[in-house]
């Protein structure tokens, strides 16, 4: 998703059919209080995914105003403000003194706003959901939601407390507002394949942008440019892109934690220092109490095949989902193929986060967003140490990655993992 693509398609879908198919399987609402009237609308991380959920809060809800946005860049900022401002005019009220860049810019975006939506790299968001449910405020963060396990047990403790104040607090898992998506799962969990008995997922694609250093950036700060290619930045792309297919393994098995992860994975064609310390490919198995195994596979390569697939197979059937294609079905005793409404996912996680404000009944995706995300690092473990990681050991690594202190200068420290080397903490 680019800031640069004026008025899409999803405007056209705004405020409706967000109902066809009910929110599946994560929350269950919170008693809170309704809330009427204007709904000040808060950005923090304003590159493409940030200006996008901006734009889709906006036409989620008619009385939604962007009123303050933060941003590490000024530049990103700009841009993205002039975006916003150009698809939606007077609904983005965001004067100059309500602009705010640097590393406490969140801070001064939530003294603002009611809502806040959260799309910077991933190492800051556990930190910041933190600061917006403490200071009351109703939260939409992109996946993933930390980098290691003391960022998952954060959000944890934030998702509980979300809860007692009776606050949304919405993810970016956007696979699981697609109505196909969401069809078949249901079908899955009722029995449609009989018993879950293995899980495969596939998210195979090419490479990604690189910003080119400038004479005046420091290191930090051209890692954040880069931010995809650091592992404590982004949790390396097994935990910051694939992290859509683990999460898609999560729900085939109704949200139960694996037992154990065991992983490979290497750099074969991203060698340079260019790129970081982050691997380019993973293969992982999760495997359940019940017997239940889950395979996947992803990889950043360009030139190679690319793919984002899901099979589900059961006792009496197996499930398919082609991601890309929009294409579902289940094959067996009980053949099945999805002819339903199509919709866009990315709004309707908004449409339906705002439905649950003004109701007074928060959605709350918190525990279930932490444990895809530890899903997602626990792979990433193993794949690094070469060791068999087990559920409860990733929850407790002491492996911290996110500074105590951020400030410009020095960059984060970006060894290259070495299976058999590397250690686990």
């Amino acid at each position: 998703m680019t800031h640069e693509i004026p008025r899409r398609n999803f405007l056209k879908a705004a405020g409706v059919g967000a109902a066809a198919i009910p929110f599946a399987g994560l929350v269950t609402p919170i008693a809170g209080k309704p809330m009427s009237g204007p709904l000040r609308v808060g950005l923090v991380g304003c590159g493409g995914r940030g200006t996008g959920a901006a734009m889709q809060a906006l036409a989620a809800d008619k009385d939604v105003i962007l009123y303050a946005m933060g941003d590490l860049f000024a530049d990103r900022l700009a841009s993205s403000h002039a975006s916003l401002q150009e698809n939606f005019q007077n609904r983005v009220q965001v004067e100059e003194s309500r602009r705010f860049t640097g590393f406490d810019a969140y801070q001064k975006v939530i003294a603002e706003v009611d809502v806040i939506l959260f799309a910077t790299p991933p190492a800051f968001r556990a930190a910041h959901i933190a600061a917006a449910v403490e200071a009351g405020l109703h939260v939409f963060c992109e996946k993933p939601v930390a980098v290691d396990a003391f960022g998952v047990r954060s959000v944890l403790e934030t998702a509980k407390l979300a809860r007692q104040k009776g606050l949304s607090l919405a993810s970016g898992f956007c696979w699981r507002a697609a109505y196909g998506h969401r069809a078949l799962y249901d079908r899955v969990h009722s029995g449609g394949i009989g018993e879950v008995r293995h899980v495969y997922a596939t998210y195979l694609t090419g490479g990604l942008w690189y910003k080119e250093r400038q004479p005046e950036w420091t290191d930090l700060e051209y890692q954040l440019r880069n931010w995809l290619y650091y592992t404590a930045l982004s949790g390396d792309h097994i935990t910051e892109q694939a992290i859509h297919s683990i999460d898609k393994i999560m729900w085939a098995k109704q949200d139960v934690p694996p037992v154990s992860a065991t992983a490979l994975g290497g750099r074969q064609v991203r060698t340079e220092a260019k790129w970081g310390n982050i691997y380019d490919h993973f293969g992982v198995l999760y495997e359940w109490e019940d017997g239940t195994m889950g395979h996947m596979q992803c990889r950043q390569q360009n030139g190679t095949h690319m793919e984002n697939l899901d099979r589900i197979v059961g006792a009496n059937g197996v499930a398919f989902i082609d991601g890309w294609a929009n294409h579902f079905e289940t094959t067996g005793d009980f053949p099945w193929k999805y002819a339903g409404p199509s919709n866009d996912m990315y709004q309707t996680e908004h449409d339906e986060l705002f439905a649950s404000i003004r109701a007074g009944a928060a959605m709350n995706q918190g525990e279930a967003m932490a444990h895809s995300t530890l899903a997602a690092l626990m792979g990433r473990m193993s794949a690094y140490t070469g060791q068999r990681i087990t559920w409860e050991q990733a929850l407790n690594s002491q492996e911290k990655l996110t500074p105590d202190h951020w400030a410009f200068g020095p960059g984060v420290p970006a060894p290259i993992a070495q299976p058999g080397v590397t250690k686990f903490f």
